[in-house]
Parts: C-alpha cells; sequence; structure tokens
C-alpha cells in the first residue's frame, strides 16, 4: 500500500480524494454518485455512530426505523420542505420490470405495473414521520416525543466527492415532539450543543455554534442552529444542524394534542442530523501528506504493533513479549493490533499504519527483545523513542489522552489564527482569496446583500455566532447599519 499522496499544498483537493481511497477508507461505486464505505473506513464511522448513539440515549432519546419510501402526496404536504428537496429527489414511478420480447435477456420497466402514487426516496425523513407521530399523539401525556432514526438517505447531487457530498449516504436524524414552544427550542440547542461536544471531544475539531441566516435554513424550519468547522485549506465544513420547526411540520400534517389545560394545539417540532460528511471533517481537518492522521478517541486500533525478526526463533520471542502487552493494553481499554503478517516486509507495514492514521506503533526487534525497550513511534508528530517494556501500557494510556489533546489544540490554533475581522469588501475579497478561513463581517441583514456577496465571492454566511455581541457597524456591501458582525467562509 504505497503513499506517494499529492501534496496539500499541491491540489488539497486531489490529495483528499487519493487520501480516501488509498488509506481503504472508500471507493466509488457501479452507481453514480454512490460510494462503498470500506471496512477501515465503516469502522471509524461504528465508532462515531456509538459514541453519539451514547449520547442520544444519554439525553433520553429512543432508537426507531421508519419507512425509506414517502408517498408524493406526503412529502408534498409541507409546502416549504418539499420545496427545497425537489430537486434532489430520486422518485419510484413503477414497481416491477419485465423481460423485453424484442431482445432476450433484457429487462424493461412493465408498463402495467406504475404506481398508483409515486414513491419518494427519502432525502430526509419528516414527513413520513409526522404522518406516523399524528397516530401516537393525542394528548399532553404522549409528549415529548424524543426519536432518533440511523439511516440512509438519497439526494440526488449532480457534483459528488467521497464521504463530503454523495448521492446516498449514511446518517442520523432525530425527530422531537412537545407540548410547548419553549421546550422545542431548548431540545434544538441542546442537541447542537451534544453535537459540539461530540465533535470537540471524539473527533478533536474545535467548532463555532450559531445560528443560520434564513437563507441558509433546512427548509421548512423557523430556526436552524449549527456548528461549523474550518478545514486546513481554509474552507468551512458544517459539521452538525439542529432545528426548530415550529409547528409547520404539525399543521402541515394536523398533529394536535390536547393540552393540560384541555384546549387542543398543534405540536412543537424540532429535527437535528449528522451524517457520513463528518469522516470527510475528520480527514481534512487533522491529515497530512503521509496520510491520515486519527484522534485515539475514534481510532479504530490505538496501538499496532509490529514484529522485526529474521527467523522464526526471533518471531515466536517477539510474540511472546507482544501477546504480554497487548493483554496489559487491552486490560487499560487500549485497543492493540499485532500485525504479524508474513506477506509484508516491516517498511511495508510501517507505511500502512502511516497512511491509515494509527495514533501509536510499536516495533519489537530482537535488540528489544535484549534490552527489555520497544521502539514507540506517534503519529500525530512522526516521533520516535526507545522505551522500556517496564510501565509502557500506562504510558500508552497517557500519551493517547496527550495526542488526542495536541490535534484539538493545533486545531483550534489554526483556526483561531483563521478568523479575521474586516471592515469593507475589497478588505473582505483579499482576506478570502489569501488567507480564506472565517471572515467576521457587517452584514445589512437583508437576503439580497447576502446572495450579492455569494454571487461576488462564493462566500457564504456560515452563522450568526451565539457570542456575536453588539457592534455598531457599515455592511461591508452596502454600507447600510448593521448591529453585530457574522461569520463568512467559502464552504464545503
Amino acid at each position: 500500500m504505497g503513499k506517494n499522496l499529492t501534496s496539500r499544498a499541491e491540489d488539497y483537493s486531489k490529495w483528499y480524494n487519493e487520501l480516501v481511497v488509498k488509506a481503504d477508507l472508500a471507493e466509488n461505486s457501479a452507481v453514480r454518485g454512490c460510494m462503498v464505505i470500506k471496512p477501515y473506513g465503516y469502522a471509524i464511522w461504528e465508532k462515531m455512530q456509538a459514541e453519539l448513539d451514547r449520547m442520544f440515549k444519554e439525553t433520553g432519546h429512543q432508537n426507531a426505523y421508519f419507512p425509506l419510501f414517502v408517498p408524493k402526496s406526503l412529502f408534498e404536504a409541507e409546502e416549504k420542505n418539499a420545496e427545497g428537496f425537489a430537486k434532489e429527489c430520486a422518485v419510484v414511478t413503477h414497481y416491477r420490470l419485465q423481460n423485453d420480447p424484442d431482445n432476450q435477456g433484457k429487462l424493461r420497466v412493465d408498463p402495467e405495473a406504475r404506481l398508483e402514487e409515486e414513491l419518494v426516496v427519502r432525502p430526509t425523513s419528516e414527513a413520513i414521520i409526522w404522518n406516523t407521530y399524528k397516530n401516537w399523539i393525542q394528548s399532553y401525556r404522549d409528549l415529548p416525543i424524543l426519536i432518533n432514526q440511523w439511516a440512509n438517505v438519497v439526494r440526488w447531487e449532480m457534483r459528488t466527492r467521497l464521504f463530503l457530498r454523495t448521492a446516498e449516504f449514511l446518517w442520523q436524524e432525530g425527530h422531537t415532539a412537545h407540548a410547548t414552544e419553549a421546550e422545542a427550542i431548548e431540545e434544538t440547542k441542546l442537541m447542537n450543543r451534544v453535537y459540539a461536544e461530540f465533535v470537540e471531544n471524539f473527533m478533536a475539531i474545535p467548532v463555532i455554534k450559531g445560528v443560520k441566516t434564513e437563507s441558509e435554513r433546512f427548509a421548512g424550519a423557523v430556526d436552524t442552529h449549527c456548528i461549523e468547522a474550518l478545514m486546513q485549506d481554509g474552507k468551512a465544513l458544517q459539521a452538525g444542524t439542529s432545528h426548530f420547526l415550529g409547528q409547520n411540520f404539525a399543521k402541515a400534517f394536523d398533529v394536535k394534542f390536547t393540552n393540560n389545560e384541555g384546549k387542543l394545539d398543534h405540536v412543537w417540532a424540532t429535527s437535528w442530523g449528522v451524517s457520513t460528511r463528518l469522516m470527510g471533517a475528520l480527514i481534512m481537518t487533522h491529515s497530512d501528506d503521509n496520510g491520515l492522521v486519527l484522534p485515539p478517541n475514534l481510532a479504530p486500533n490505538h496501538v499496532v504493533i509490529v514484529p522485526i525478526y529474521k527467523s522464526d526463533e526471533q518471531l515466536n520471542a517477539i510474540t511472546e513479549v507482544a501477546e504480554n502487552l497487548m493483554s496489559q493494553l487491552r486490560a487499560v481499554g487500549v485497543s492493540v493490533k499485532f500485525d504479524n503478517r508474513t506477506t509484508h516486509r516491516p517498511g511495508a507495514k510501517f507505511a500502512q499504519h502511516e497512511l491509515q492514521g494509527v495514533p501509536l506503533r510499536i516495533a519489537i526487534g530482537p535488540k528489544d527483545l535484549e534490552n527489555g525497550t520497544v521502539e514507540l513511534a506517534r503519529r500525530d508528530t512522526l516521533s520516535k523513542e526507545i522505551v522500556g517494556l517496564d510501565g509502557l501500557s500506562d504510558r500508552i494510556k497517557s500519551l493517547l489522552t496527550e495526542i488526542q489533546e495536541n490535534l484539538f489544540n493545533k486545531a483550534l490554533e489554526y483556526r483561531n489564527s483563521h478568523i479575521t475581522e474586516v471592515n469593507s469588501f475589497d478588505e473582505f475579497k483579499e482576506v478570502l482569496e489569501v488567507k480564506g478561513g472565517f471572515i467576521s463581517a457587517h452584514w445589512d441583514g437583508t437576503a439580497e446583500t447576502e446572495q450579492r456577496i455569494k454571487e461576488l465571492t462564493k462566500a457564504t454566511i456560515r452563522c450568526i455566532p451565539y457570542d456575536s455581541v453588539e457592534e455598531a457597524g457599515q455592511c461591508i456591501l452596502t454600507g447600510e447599519p448593521s448591529s453585530q458582525r457574522v461569520l463568512f467562509a467559502k464552504a464545503y
């Protein structure tokens, strides 16, 4: 598994695409715009899933599953949602094929088998879920409903890139129903905090929490809360969103309940989700020209042990030491792999594990057996040292914590050094082209100005940060009054 990656400085996009494939994370499939997530990539996603699932359940949520197909009439019930996703929908019109009589073995759609009602392959599940909730909710005693779904969705994207934008992708989508507006708003904010905590503590990626502008909101939402991260090429990536849906979907699907005063009211709703796009964020935030750099909290293997030997006798002796060390490491919660393949030389193994971002590598050779030592290499700093076996499991445990913190701090330093305040449009354009990153600037609050800036520069308002303070200023494009700064960036 040779590396030979294009350097990030030379072509960041090409570097990313090569890394995803060469590190054995994913590959393009026979279906246009769809990917195959390979076992190593899926192992990372499984760790993400497990942590998020734990966090969801700790906050009172339960998992359920809803159909892949949504009747078109249900999909159209909430007009803004339908309008927002219409261009990305895949639609099932027929339910079977038949042999073509003129071409043996060829199949064609059976014209007799047209569906009475077309089915949309879910781009998101609000429609089918709220139609279901109508049957579940009669009284305030039935609320809140706190449901999460792990699923695949289809959005017929024209330009795709592995993990970042594919026609089909994996995600989770939470859909909750509440008796009061205040409760639903608090749920929206809570889940945004959960996402931020996960991305920062497990992915080691600093994020900015904020609210989307009206034109950037989820279709059908009253408010969209988000977390925004910054990649190494200076582009932003939306890492998660949480939507306050108000009563829009409850009204569209006539979901009413009798409140504790005996009055009939529409339910208040939220939805929230993160997807395999987080894999793209993980790759782009930490990795380097040698390959993946994985934070220990999400690495499938924390440690890999590579034996260096010339004879079976040496391998047997090294194996004994390695097995003892593995037992010690597993006892303190460290996942470890012993790479004793006879089909690969040690150099090839080193290259593979470096490319795949294993946080720590241990090499054990004949001299180490004599001296009671091992060679310990860190993936994040590429440093190596000879260390003794005594107390090694505790040292490795603390090193993994250090690596996790180091990756976060490195990403935080980069992010903080790439937030730039500007006060004119010329300055805005210069920073955008030369430096990149987040640009903190005044905006007049109109969708027209937001759209014009996007057309002129390809930069969008990523969010209005939670910690944005009131500050009198002038819009960088129109010169109209502005009361606070917002964050712009080019984005994935």
